[in-house]
């Protein structure tokens, strides 16, 4: 029973030297001296913020993307002990001691690192030779933006480690679709495409151009597997909801995830909060959450109220109105009707609480008709009340509230929850913040936003719609007594638990339609500046040295994989024309690897880079990282086709290796001349500093003596 005993137990392992030589010098080539410089580098000041609240467990927005890659910058700083307190103040200061700088660098360096030996494995898998896979490799490791971007607190590293793993894991699923359909292995990268694509997208927006590519790959591939003749229909069915699953319905699960955690992480009330909605607010701790606590629910006749914007942008605010009239006459000589102004305030104030009284139960009628221009916004009508609280008005006076988010009849007028138009029952002028897309009152209006009655609204927009946010049940006929009331709190519940998909799409929609001002930056480039690297982006410079830090490409590597994208052109176009006259000069086996390297090297480049032509927004170099980090795998592709199929003798392939042997030679030399001013030691001197400015574009930052 026992015989086995007898035996030694042997396991064999295969170990691909390559790969863990790529492994090893990717991690020393983005580990090496971490720490330095302790100070915050470049957009470290930004990201650092969101770790800071993280730790704190406050609410924030950031509009620049989804949660997940923050959420990995955070992890480094929970993992070293980071209390979040540090002032994210200004580029350059100096790390105090609470702050594990090492911890926060460390997984963005780790994907930096582990993109070397991706690449090496995605182009075997494209089934070129160990040659040019390690090549692409090495290119890879050498490439100093790379180096650069992988080193300090920022996402782009983490983003190109999703992207490449994703295509990595496809390229391995698709080789194993003719012999290993639907085995453990098969499953395991099919799935891992999906994951990988939906962190991608998680980390930043730019994933999602990486991810469509993969899903028109993936659509393509099963449009030649439908033609397959030896395939079922079942089969077909199969696959299709095989791939349907993994790539769609696993991200979109994943994606929802990470805004599960955050939320979950996110529970207290912070500064960014007041861009939400007042129901997304009252479900955070502290902040309004702490005001409204004991409101009752349900709007009555008698009801005192305060009535937020729910546009909530550029700035909340609250329907307002104080003792100040409306001037007789304007600058520009129109009249007003000189009475009581009604704004809206984006600050909290006794003047911003509105009573809700019952039309019926008493009539004053007031003699003059109110039809008046608004101040600032002349097409539109004047919105002005009178000071008597006990008045009651007629028709031309009255407002009819409409329940816009109302589910059914039955629902009634809610805190908090329900979004309401006021209607002018007269005029069925709809009421407006009009000052959230323009200008100020003048100096008689004490800078306040205006309100307007919208005369002609076919349209919605969420400047029309409110939401009461304070609520009180009043009882007092008489003026003081009521304010009063206002300070007094209530003792009836509230329900403000907001479902997660309420919250998740609330918190999406203000992701994508939250813009900040876009504003002139010294290190701001156009699209067209990247290819030819005629930018560049100072991240660090030492306070007293020449020590400094760069973003800035290797020359050789960029110049080489521009060449690289002409000469695969420019040799596509010319095999297609020769085909189209039946003339084939490569084998259909080679045309066809030929075909699908470029799809993936080639497409990546291309979806990762023009999209930036068509976007409205402040622009740097290293949005273009994604992009260039394809075209690079482009390059070894080039010359290992060159070399096959153009070289066709010895003495030629003989002279073509030496030449590539001579270029190689040439990136290392660029890696290293560049090297101080990636890794930001040693210090150069003047002369040095001088001599790295290759372009006169490039700014390189010499200390006047």
């Amino acid at each position: 029973m026992l015989g086995f005993l007898k035996e030694p137990v042997v396991v064999t392992a295969k170990i691909n030297v390559n790969l863990v030589a790529l492994t090893m010098m990717g991690l020393i080539s983005r580990l090496w001296g971490l720490c330095y410089p302790r100070a915050v580098v470049f957009d470290e000041v930004y990201y650092g913020q969101f770790v800071s609240l993280y730790m704190k467990r406050i609410f924030f927005v950031d509009d620049s993307g989804p949660p997940f890659g923050h959420m990995l910058l955070a992890l480094g700083g929970y993992l070293g002990g980071f209390d979040g307190n540090f002032l994210w103040n200004r580029i350059g200061a100096e790390y105090s001691m609470n702050v594990p700088v090492w911890s926060l660098r460390l997984l963005p360096a780790l994907a930096g690192a582990l993109c070397v030996p991706l690449a090496y494995q995605i182009l075997v898998e494209l089934h070129f030779s160990h040659c040019a896979a390690l090549g692409a490799a090495l290119l890879i490791l050498l490439e100093n933006s790379l180096i650069t971007q992988s080193r300090f607190m920022l996402l782009e590293s983490i983003l190109i480690f999703f992207i490449l793993l994703a295509v990595l894991s496809y390229l391995k699923f698709y080789n194993l679709q003719k012999h290993s359909a639907f085995s453990g292995s098969w499953w395991f990268w099919l799935l891992l495409t999906g994951v990988a694509c939906s962190c991608a997208v998680g980390v930043k927006y730019m994933g999602l151009f990486t991810y469509m590519l993969l899903l028109a790959t993936a659509g393509l591939h099963f449009w030649h597997m439908i033609g397959d003749q030896d395939l079922s229909n079942v089969s077909l069915l199969c696959h299709f909801l095989a791939r349907g699953l993994a790539l769609i319905i696993i991200p979109l699960g994943l994606y929802l995830s990470f805004f599960y955690v955050h939320l979950a992480l996110l529970y207290r009330s912070g500064p960014h909060d007041q861009i939400m909605t007042s129901a997304f607010q009252a479900s955070l701790e502290g902040g309004l959450a702490r005001i409204t606590q004991g409101q009752p629910l349900e709007v009555a006749y008698g009801s005192q109220i305060t009535l937020r914007n729910v546009l909530g942008k550029p700035m909340q605010c609250w329907l307002h109105s104080h003792t100040n009239t409306y001037p007789i006459r304007y600058e520009n000589g129109r009249g007003s009707s000189h009475q009581q102004q009604v704004t809206c305030y984006p600050f909290k104030d006794v003047n911003n609480w509105w009573i809700v009284k019952d039309p019926g139960m008493i009539f004053l009628y007031f003699s003059s008709r109110h039809d008046v221009a608004a101040p600032l916004s002349p097409h539109s009508q004047e919105v002005s009340c009178y000071i008597d609280y006990n008045i009651s008005m007629p028709a031309q006076n009255l407002w009819r509230v409409e329940i816009v988010n109302r589910e059914s009849d039955t629902d009634v007028w809610k805190t908090i929850l329900s979004e309401v138009r006021f209607v002018h029952v007269n005029t069925s002028a709809v009421l407006k913040a009009s000052g959230l897309s323009g200008a100020s009152l003048p100096e008689w209006g004490y800078r306040q936003l205006e309100v307007v009655g919208e005369k002609l609204s076919k349209g919605y927009h969420q400047s029309m719609v409110w939401n009461v946010e304070e609520h009180r049940y009043g009882k007092s006929q008489e003026q003081k007594e009521r304010e009063v009331e206002l300070h007094s709190p209530t003792q009836i519940d509230i329900s403000k638990n907001l479902s997660f998909m309420a919250k998740f799409t609330e918190l999406q929609w203000k992701i994508l339609t939250l813009k900040n001002e876009d504003t002139e930056h010294k290190y701001s480039s156009s699209a067209l500046d990247w290819i030819t690297m005629d930018t560049n982006i100072a991240y660090w410079l030492h306070p007293t040295s020449g020590a400094q830090i760069h973003l800035l490409g290797n020359v050789a590597t960029w110049a080489s994989a521009n060449a690289a994208a002409v000469v695969y052109l420019c040799l596509s176009l010319w095999y297609l024309l020769r085909r189209r006259r039946r003339i084939y000069d490569i084998p259909e086996d080679a045309w066809q690897l030929w075909i699908s390297a470029g799809g993936i090297c080639g497409g990546g480049w291309a979806v990762n880079y023009l999209p930036f032509f068509l976007m409205e927004k402040t622009l740097f170099l290293y949005h273009y990282l994604p992009a260039v980090t394809f075209q690079i795998l482009l390059i070894p592709v080039v010359l290992q086709h060159l070399s096959d199929h153009l070289c066709r003798s010895v003495l030629l392939k003989s002279m073509f290796s030496a030449l590539v042997v001579g270029w190689f030679s040439w990136v290392y030399f660029v890696y290293c001349t560049f090297s101080p001013v990636t890794y930001g030691q040693p210090a150069l001197s003047l002369s040095e500093l001088k001599a790295l400015r290759w372009k006169d574009t490039w700014n390189i930052l010499i200390r006047k003596q």
